[in-house]
C-alpha cells in the first residue's frame, strides 16, 4: 500500500475516496528508560532507548492506519499527518496519531 504525505501519487490519479483513516499508538513511559533519559539530558546526547519506542510507536500508528485503509478497499493513503502528544498527569505516556484519506489509485 502507497503511503503519503502529498494530495496524491504523481501519474496515479485518484479514482476513488473511501474515507477519512487513523491509528493511535499510546505507549508508557518506563522508569529506568527515564533515568537514563534525563541522565543524558544532563551530559549531552541522544536518548536512545526513546528513540526506539518513538519509531516503534509511528510504525503501529502507521501499520493500523494501513489495515483500516485496506478494510475500505484503498490500495493507498494520500495527505498522512502524523502527530505526537504527551499524557498523562506527569507526562509519563506518549501518543502517536497518523491520519489520511484511503483512496483507490
Amino acid at each position: 500500500m502507497i503511503v503519503t504525505t502529498t494530495n496524491g501519487v504523481d501519474g496515479r490519479p485518484v479514482q476513488q475516496y473511501r474515507g477519512i483513516v487513523t491509528g493511535e499508538v499510546i505507549v508508557g513511559a518506563n522508569m529506568f528508560r527515564d533515568l537514563f533519559a534525563s541522565i543524558r539530558d544532563i551530559v549531552g546526547g541522544r536518548s536512545g532507548a526513546y528513540e526506539d519506542v518513538l519509531a516503534r510507536a509511528r510504525e503501529q500508528a502507521l501499520g493500523e492506519m494501513r489495515m483500516r485503509a485496506a478494510e475500505l478497499g484503498a490500495n493507498a493513503v494520500i495527505g498522512v499527518d502524523l502527530d505526537y502528544e504527551v499524557l498523562g498527569s506527569n507526562g509519563s505516556m506518549l501518543m502517536v496519531s497518523a491520519t489520511g484519506t484511503a483512496v483507490v489509485i
